[in-house]
């Protein structure tokens, strides 16, 4: 990876919220309320540098009139999180936002169990990045931390990424070290290689200070720990605070990293 150009660090890590547990929460009764929309601009003003809404093709919590709404009334952007199936790539082409993450979905898990298989991908995978980055969209795949994933990402053309977090995140205390040095090493990989890393998944108020503190990661993708938070102290107060633990993390980090 010696000849490859590499990227500058990322001068402040960034924080995308996602809202898609909100709309879970107005599915639930079928109601209008509460609107992941007005959560995605409430999270926007506490913050937020971003957000994440995954169009699932169940349509179990976010809708298609969410994705076009919060296109318009947002003033950040929109990373719109989808599988990779025609259905989602056309409608991509056309609503164009800013992101998009490409991410494998089952119809029967409660929330995505595993990072996108780039490798057994192939020509799907790669057709898909060309398709959306002649939209305008920059693409990023959401993988393991595994350095056959993070090397078919670049070479189906994908320049950004999001590490999967969760195995860490549920790692027993014994492995919990391994995991945490699999994610830096895989950050550091993509970063080598010019790419842009952000990580995601399973990240929370008493664990996230570990993966901000790493100075490859460009935006750290967190949902469910921000919603659960709200419910009890309010949206406001649940973005800034997850954003103070991640600036402070950053600013006092004494990661060590190679040149």
């Amino acid at each position: 990876m010696s000849d490859q150009i590499v990227n500058a660090l990322p001068p402040r890590i960034l924080l995308g919220v996602n809202v898609d547990h909100i709309a879970t929460l107005r599915q639930a009764r079928g109601t209008r309320f509460p609107d992941p929309v007005q959560a995605a601009l409430v999270s926007e003003e506490a913050g937020a540098d971003g957000i994440t809404m995954h169009l699932r093709e169940d349509r179990r919590h976010i809708q298609d009139r969410d994705i076009e709404l919060a296109m318009q009334m947002l003033n950040t952007r929109l990373n719109l999180e989808m599988a990779v199936v025609e259905e989602m790539i056309t409608l991509a082409e056309r609503l164009r936002p800013a992101n998009v993450c490409l991410v494998p979905e089952k119809r029967a898990e409660l929330t995505t169990e595993g990072g996108l298989d780039v490798v057994g991908g192939g020509d799907r995978i790669r057709q898909a990045c060309q398709r959306l980055a002649a939209a305008g969209c920059e693409v990023s795949l959401f993988i393991d931390p595994e350095p056959d994933q993070i090397q078919a990402a670049f070479d189906a053309g994908a320049r950004a990424i999001e590490l999967h977090t969760g195995t860490w995140v549920e790692a027993s205390r014994d492995n919990a070290d391994v995991e945490l040095a699999r994610i830096a090493a895989a950050a550091e990989m993509a970063h080598t290689l010019g790419m842009t890393v952000n990580a995601g998944h399973g990240l929370h108020y008493h664990n996230v200070e570990a993966i901000a503190a790493m100075p490859w990661f460009h935006e750290l993708n967190i949902g469910h720990a921000i919603v659960s938070r709200a419910a009890l102290t309010g949206l406001d107060e649940a973005v800034r605070e997850m954003k103070r633990l991640m600036v402070q993390a950053r600013a006092f980090s004494t990661f060590e990293h190679s040149a």
